[in-house]
């Protein structure tokens, strides 16, 4: 039994979603549209902060961090970078790799880009919050586990993270992917979490777009061709 991957096919896909998400969390634009639509032009609320001049921390510099740091530069952010493998593309682009301690400590906008390894299972842990600024934003579309829910939860209470995105959620297995709007949740934990204003879920669909679905067929149709045709499959894990 031989085993194929498709290992790249939508860091921009990625990338983008994040940024979307920072926006929608700093302007209130999730909280703006749902008062818009009940005629509520309030603009109680609703302030955010300039992007420009902000500094940004990326944790993982792959090609989905390399394409976040690209578009946070447009926005005239600081950017700092944590990776052990510094990235030629995030030096080009003028990005500042430091240690986590100072990413932490110096960051507006911390944005996750990382695989979950044993090592950094709960990455963003109550120590790792306490180090944060006050009114820090954090973003996940990496893995849920990087960062610890409850951990987290004490973080939104206290307001040292001022806002959180989360694509990933460390116990989504029994979430994602299906229709529970007529199911009473059962996880106390993402309960907690999504019932804050100033959390943003979203369900695993960072990678969602039409070129990325497109990415993933035509590389899994190459793989099985090339299987077929005894040729060397460069994504054959064995």
């Amino acid at each position: 039994l031989q085993v194929v991957r498709v290992p790249a096919y939508s860091p921009e896909a990625v990338a983008e979603h994040a940024i979307g998400m920072m926006m929608t969390l700093n302007r209130r634009i999730h909280r703006a549209y749902q008062r818009t639509r009940d005629a509520n032009f309030s603009l109680e609320g609703l302030t955010g902060f300039t992007m420009h001049g902000k500094t940004a921390g990326v944790i993982g510099t792959g090609k989905i961090g390399v394409a976040a740091l690209r578009i946070l530069k447009g926005f005239g952010m600081r950017l700092l970078a944590f990776d052990p493998y510094p990235s030629t593309a995030a030096l080009d682009l003028g990005v500042e790799y430091v240690d986590l301690q100072t990413l932490f400590a110096e960051s507006d906008v911390i944005s996750l880009h990382c695989p979950l390894t044993p090592e950094n299972y709960h990455l963003l842990n109550h120590a790792a919050f306490d180090q944060m600024k006050n009114g820090v934003m954090v973003i996940n579309t990496s893995r849920g586990a990087l960062i610890d829910s409850q951990a987290a939860i004490e973080a939104l209470k206290n307001q040292k993270i001022g806002s959180l995105g989360m694509d990933v959620y460390e116990n989504e297995r029994d979430l994602f992917f299906e229709d529970k709007s007529n199911d009473v949740i059962q996880d106390d934990v993402f309960r907690r979490l999504s019932a804050c204003h100033n959390v943003l879920f979203t369900g695993h669909q960072a990678f969602l777009t039409a070129e990325a679905l497109i990415s993933i067929s035509e590389t899994t149709l190459q793989n099985l061709s090339q299987l077929e045709k005894g040729e060397a499959c460069p994504n054959a894990l064995f």
